[in-house]
């Protein structure tokens, strides 16, 4: 038995790879260029470079249309306008998620509905229906940490009930499943593409689709300067409301952004591939294991994890005496394993936002105030969503085989050697986080 860095042993990785193997975006002297183009010529508020930008996302993600924002939240904001989403609706999304997946639907008087999910993470289609009610209007699907959602029976169940499907493809950005690519099932995709994602770009967001009205919603919402007979041309409803953003806001994206974003289009593919061959070879040299289990996607069916955006493993307490994910973690990084923290997004039904939050001032949660139910007793059914347990690995952006072997290593060290750390583990509830990449 090989004693644990954390009781006091040696570090399995006692020294750390070259950042070149975690840093992202790879920024070169092309972007560089494109980026100085902007600054030199005092071009960030324009919108000449963003509509090229858009124009080469559509036909790279295979939509008619694209539409950039200032980041995620507002195209996910701009997608729920753009398909009608209004008061006394709801909204389904599955609990685990970031939050800007579904809390603007409150700016609508909207009400959250939450989904249970699967061992991927991701949502449960096999809950779906125990969600949808006469007053459901939209469901938004998140790719959650790059893993595809089953996409078949989730669109079965969304035409048989004639519900609008928002796909968030924030951690999915060029992912497939079953050979067709994410962002091309629902009626509408929107994404982050902030500086953390595997589609980088600064900060900024993207929305596709092919439906003309929405695309005009989408554009009038949000872009005071396009939503004029330029653009809306189409939607006569919209027509005497032209040249003010609809919906308060000003959307626009920073060309300073879009520049980059242009570049890194045209190596974004070739990279992920790198990324996938990764991660692949890391959890190949660990399936073996108890009490871990891989979240990647059987790439022989035509389905494929994108850029792995935060990848993430499943644990399995009961698979190693029932110690907890916590104590694992905190061993994981002892030994110099890049990650190594416990839980993912909170889920989102546990927030009091959810709870109690008064936005509009009624006197009554906005969750519930437009409805004709108390929607938080449906909560209870998310319990199972809590009891996933996860924890991060390292986010390999090249194939460099003696530096994976290391980090796998370090996995496989814990595991075979955990009976060491059940004395004295606390067992706590998982960790996790509201947003960001840290730990709470």
């Amino acid at each position: 038995m090989e004693k644990l860095a954390l009781l006091g042993g040696k570090p399995y990785v006692e020294t750390q790879a070259d950042e070149s193997l975690f840093k992202w975006p790879i920024f070169t002297e092309e972007d560089m260029e494109a980026a100085m183009d902007v600054v030199r010529n005092n071009r960030f508020s324009g919108t000449d470079i963003t509509t090229k930008f858009q124009d080469e996302f559509a036909q790279w993600q295979g939509r008619k249309y694209a539409i950039a924002y200032c980041n995620g939240t507002m195209s996910l904001t701009a997608a729920m306008f753009a398909i009608g989403l209004g008061v006394g609706d709801e909204i389904i999304c599955p609990t685990k998620t970031y939050w800007g997946s579904v809390s603007q639907a409150l700016n609508f008087g909207a009400a959250p509905v939450f989904c249970n999910i699967d061992e991927t993470l991701t949502l449960d289609p096999k809950d779906l229906e125990r969600c949808i009610s006469p007053k459901t209007k939209a469901l938004v699907v998140v790719h959650y940490f790059g893993h595809p959602c089953d996409m078949d029976p989730i669109m079965e169940i969304a035409r048989k009930h004639n519900i609008y499907v928002i796909e968030d493809l924030s951690h999915a950005q060029g992912g497939m499943y079953k050979g067709r690519k994410l962002g091309t099932f629902g009626d509408v995709a929107a994404m982050s593409m902030m500086s953390g994602k595997s589609f980088a770009c600064g900060e900024m967001g993207m929305l596709a689709c092919d439906d003309r009205t929405i695309y005009e919603r989408a554009m009038a919402f949000g872009h005071y300067e396009r939503n004029n007979e330029k653009f809306i041309k189409e939607t006569d409803e919209l027509k005497p409301y032209f040249h003010i953003a609809l919906g308060g806001v000003k959307g626009r994206a920073n060309q300073l952004c879009a520049a980059i974003g242009r570049v890194q289009l045209k190596y974004y593919d070739e990279r992920c591939a790198e990324i996938r061959k990764a991660m692949n070879y890391f959890w190949d040299l660990v399936e073996d294991l108890p009490g871990i289990r891989a979240i990647r996607v059987d790439e022989s069916e035509g389905s494929n994890m994108a850029g792995w955006y935060s990848p993430h493993g499943l644990y399995i307490s009961d698979e190693l005496h029932g110690l907890s994910v916590n104590r694992f973690c905190q061993a994981l990084r002892a030994e110099g394993l890049v990650g190594g923290w416990d839980g993912g997004n909170f889920c989102l039904h546990t927030h009091d936002l959810f709870k109690t939050f008064d936005l509009f001032g009624m006197g009554t949660p906005t969750r519930i105030a437009f409805s004709e139910r108390d929607l938080r007793v449906d909560d209870a059914a998310l319990k199972r969503s809590e009891e996933y347990e996860c924890f991060s690995i390292p986010w390999f952006k090249h194939f460099d085989k003696e530096w994976i072997e290391k980090y796998a290593g370090a996995l496989r060290k814990v595991v075979e050697n955990h009976e060491q750390l059940l004395e004295g583990d606390e067992e706590r509830k998982q960790g996790g986080r509201w947003y960001g990449m840290e730990n709470a």
